[in-house]
């Protein structure tokens, strides 16, 4: 049974080359990558990918499908470029791929935030599904948060995908406004509406949840902080959906 790869990049020359370090043994790399301007889809081919470029971005779920619909083999795994496959995991793809019965595969995810992997705040084990046969699945077409929809059945592997979430808070400022202001617009494309109020108890609410009841206290200062930017994220997005939904003065 083959395996597809694929990746969908755009400005990730600082983080693709161990993805695909980590993927080098499957039978085809496919990079779907959306105008970069850091030479990364040079690096993806001189890595050996299929490097494939859209002209477009339009979001997350539907440029995973666009991905998928490159693929050859037999079997797909989607990637992020910040995800790496451990040696570990890969025994269990391939075994899964000769011998399994099911249509698609979860499997744990030991995600980085700064400066250590988390292994609560509702991070950890963070079950992604990520393998599947070639046609019997797609991802739903959000602009982010995109599911993938499984036709069958689902197992589960027990080695984790480990993922370089965040290696700086840098990178956590640039993506709490980011996904904020793709999570506001979905919901008001789908008749959402928020207010101040609403946004304040919201961000509470998270930092509240990420922090006690997940047991992000158990993390640590990284636990604490990773609270706070899950309290600014459902800020930030319910405050701009509030935007969204007033009319120009």
């Amino acid at each position: 049974m083959s395996l597809s790869v694929v990746v969908i990049t755009r400005n990730e020359a600082d983080a693709i080359r161990p993805c695909l370090e980590s993927v080098a043994w499957a039978d085809e790399i496919v990079v779907l990558d959306s105008g970069s301007s850091d030479g990364t889809p040079d690096i993806c081919r001189e890595m050996g990918a299929r490097v494939v470029v859209a002209g477009d971005w339009p979001g997350f779920g539907p440029q995973k499908n666009r991905a998928i619909s490159h693929a050859t083999g037999d079997w797909v795994l989607s990637l992020d470029a910040d995800e790496r496959v451990p040696p570990e995991l890969r025994g269990e793809i391939e075994s899964a791929m000769a011998n399994g019965p099911h249509s698609a595969y979860r499997m744990p995810r030991l995600s980085r935030y700064v400066s250590r992997y988390m292994r609560h705040s509702g991070w950890h084990p963070d079950h992604v599904i990520r393998l599947f046969r070639r046609g019997r699945a797609r991802f739903s077409d959000d602009l982010v948060h995109e599911r993938l929809m499984v036709e069958g059945d689902i197992g589960t592997l027990t080695h984790p995908l480990v993922h370089e979430a965040f290696t700086s808070l840098e990178e956590v400022l640039e993506k709490v406004n980011r996904y904020s202001s793709a999570g506001a617009k979905m919901a008001f494309r789908r008749g959402k509406r928020s207010s101040l109020p609403g946004a304040v108890l919201r961000g509470l609410w998270t930092f509240v949840r990420t922090y006690f009841l997940k047991g992000g206290f158990l993390d640590g200062r990284e636990g604490f902080m990773l609270a706070v930017s899950n309290a600014e994220g459902t800020y930030y997005r319910h405050l701009k959906l509030m935007l969204l939904g007033e009319k120009p003065r």
